[in-house]
């Protein structure tokens, strides 16, 4: 019921993940990406040269498409949602 509740689920993921990086030794350069345009993604790690890119939604019915911009800029990165469903393998 909350009107925030979206950009808590995405301080917490992002949290856990930070935590669970650390305590399982993956070094992980950790950025976040937005055009000029407002195109964003809410969370990209570099691991090993390997670029992956996150999108945070608390609805596992909500939708997201990887931006154009992006995936031309950055050919070969892989793209994920993470919702309530399936968090646990971002972050276990």
């Amino acid at each position: 019921m909350r009107t925030d509740i979206g950009a808590l689920w995405e301080n917490f993921i992002i949290s856990e993940r930070m935590k669970f990086t650390s305590y399982q030794g993956i070094w992980a350069h950790q950025y976040y990406w937005r055009t000029k345009e407002q195109n964003e993604i809410d969370y990209l790690e570099d691991i090993d040269g390997k670029l992956h890119a996150y999108e945070f939604k608390w609805s596992s019915k909500a939708r997201a498409v990887l931006s154009k911009t992006f995936s031309n800029a950055y050919p070969g990165s892989e793209f994920k949602i993470i919702h309530p469903g399936n968090y646990d393998e971002f972050i276990f």
